[in-house]
């Protein structure tokens, strides 16, 4: 009786394993395939059965999961940055504390999969950057001063979802302070201030390094973005007192020299209508978006009436309408509808004092204000290609209180490991 008690208290002590251990491989590969990138990663500790199943070469499988995510100058909620999944309509977390040894961090711009930042380097001292390698034009301030105020940076490139990262050698802190950071193919990685850029490509030996090439524009590129193998970028030609826009675009290949002016007889007079205007990325690659208010007249002073979205075909070269933000929507933006709401009837005027941040890529527009706190609004490209796309709004915001986010678009996935 003895025996037989130890042999069924043994029995209790281990249970049977669950049904899904019984499955078939391909049967269990089959229920995971149907699982998005994010919730395959959660489940991969759950058992040694989900962790060996769901191996980095199955992960790689999966398609990527386009998300916003969030530009706070710092991590906010213990090493995580906020997302915002347009697919499922829902805000996520992305968690770094736990594979990154930084403890801040600025996500600036995305590629294939992988997400970089700046990160504040290590206290311990580092060999000045070699000269070549500074800007063209740096702040007159003492090197102690500098560094108290500005604690240097370095740019990291890593796979969240894969907990993966590595440092691109090292830059100039002015660079990290006033530089624009692209992201292209390949792991290519730009960097562009006023008077210069700096390229890297990765290599498999040692000799990858960053190479600096002068900038011949007529003032400091805004809003810069990767297309079509080419940089596109605004550049304001005109006077102090009246800003006067033109689309400069350079190849890839040819940064030294290559930059030129895009521009048409008949697109006429297509950069006097929009102020302040800005440039994403559109759908599929081989489309530039340019967003800013829309003038009422052409008035040196003139306010901005809505937003309004042009799109620029690259296989055509020819611009249309793409969208314009609705009147009630843009009302929000300008603070009538929280003057309506409170009573208040000297409501602001929707003038051009009313700045909208404007950010997003690969087709999706987010714009964020000051007087529209806790949501975004949105605008998606239609997929044909046609005119007017689809506007709604994204609400709670996670973050800051303040009203103003950036932020830009990441396609994360394990098809790229850095």
């Amino acid at each position: 009786m003895a025996a037989a008690s130890a042999h069924d208290s043994a029995a209790d002590s281990h249970p049977p394993p669950p049904p899904i251990h019984h499955l078939p491989p391909d049967a269990l590969h089959n229920v995971l395939l149907r699982l998005q990138l994010r919730d395959a990663v959660v489940c991969r500790p759950v058992s040694r059965l989900f962790h060996d199943t769901l191996s980095a070469q199955f992960l790689a499988l999966l398609p990527t999961l386009r998300l916003l995510l969030l530009r706070h100058p710092r991590p906010d909620g213990g090493g995580c940055l906020h997302a915002f999944d347009p697919a499922r309509r829902h805000w996520l977390r992305l968690p770094f504390s736990h594979f990154l040894p930084y403890h801040s961090f600025s996500p600036v711009t995305s590629s294939a999969s992988l997400l970089y930042l700046w990160v504040e380097a290590s206290p311990s001292p580092s060999p000045s950057p070699s000269p070549s390698l500074s800007p063209p034009a740096l702040p007159s301030a003492s090197s102690s001063s500098s560094s108290s105020a500005h604690p240097p940076k370095s740019l990291a490139v890593c796979n969240p979802f894969a907990a993966t990262y590595r440092l691109l050698p090292p830059l100039g802190s002015a660079w990290a302070r006033h530089g624009t950071v692209l992201a292209g193919p390949r792991g290519t990685v730009l960097v562009l201030t006023e008077l210069a850029a700096l390229s890297y490509t990765p290599s498999a030996g040692s000799a990858a390094k960053w190479m600096k090439h002068p900038l011949s524009l007529p003032s400091k590129p805004r809003s810069p973005i990767l297309a079509a193998a080419a940089v596109f970028a605004l550049c304001d030609v005109g006077t102090p007192w009246r800003s006067q826009w033109k689309l400069f675009s350079c190849p890839l290949h040819t940064l030294t020299g290559g930059w030129a002016p895009v521009e048409r007889a008949s697109w006429r007079d297509v950069f006097e209508v929009l102020k302040r205007p800005r440039l994403l990325a559109g759908a599929g690659g081989r489309r530039v978006l340019m967003i800013g208010g829309l003038r009422s007249s052409f008035a040196m002073d003139a306010p901005c009436s809505t937003v309004l979205i042009l799109r620029l075909d690259l296989a055509t070269m020819e611009w249309d309408e793409a969208g314009c933000m609705p009147p009630n929507m843009y009302r929000c933006f300008t603070g009538l509808c929280e003057a309506a709401t409170q009573g208040n009837a000297a409501a602001p005027a929707a003038g051009g004092n009313n700045k909208v941040k404007v950010f997003g890529g690969n087709g999706k527009v987010w714009f964020a204000g000051k007087r529209v706190r806790g949501k975004l609004a949105m605008w998606e490209e239609d997929e044909t290609g046609g005119s007017g796309g689809k506007w709604d709004w994204v609400d709670g915001v996670p973050g800051y209180g303040d009203g103003v986010y950036r932020g830009f678009v990441f396609d994360g996935g394990f098809t790229a490991i850095p």
